[in-house]
């Protein structure tokens, strides 16, 4: 909500707009899958480029399927960054918060998923920024981070 609020109404209309163009292709009842990025323009925001995912929402219990489907949160963007261009990526604490996400486990899969995606595309991205808003998620991430 905060970048919707913080790019202006643009953000938002777009996304409505590619949301119709979705429904008119796939169904009145489409909703964006989880793990596949959308692409859109900064607008007010100090940034070119918006990636909206769609994270995991832990329900019950935490499993390996929900995990698998975090990961490809974080893989598919670094890969749509790769394709379009974009050499410096922000994420957000994806699935953490209302999403249930447990906050360790969801930060350990973001940094183990991003170092293997760079490792395997040395030529793919400058910068990645891991973004939080808790202070029990910096922790997390300056202990994980440390680490390595």
């Amino acid at each position: 909500n905060c970048i919707h609020t913080y790019a202006g109404i643009e953000l938002r209309q777009e996304c409505y707009e590619k949301m119709e163009a979705l429904k008119k292709k796939y169904g009145p009842d489409y909703e964006q899958p989880v793990g596949e990025p959308m692409l859109t323009k900064g607008y007010n925001l100090p940034c070119k480029r918006v990636i909206h995912v769609v994270g995991p929402m832990v329900t019950g219990f935490l499993n390996k399927g929900l995990e698998e489907d975090l990961r490809r949160c974080y893989v598919n963007t670094l890969d749509l960054c790769k394709e379009n261009g974009i050499r410096s990526v922000a994420f957000c604490c994806i699935s953490t918060g209302v999403f249930r996400f447990p906050n360790e486990k969801a930060a350990k899969i973001a940094v183990e998923c991003v170092e293997k995606w760079i490792e395997e595309n040395e030529d793919g991205i400058d910068r990645v920024i891991f973004n939080v808003f808790l202070d029990k998620d910096l922790e997390i991430y300056e202990r994980l981070l440390r680490k390595r």
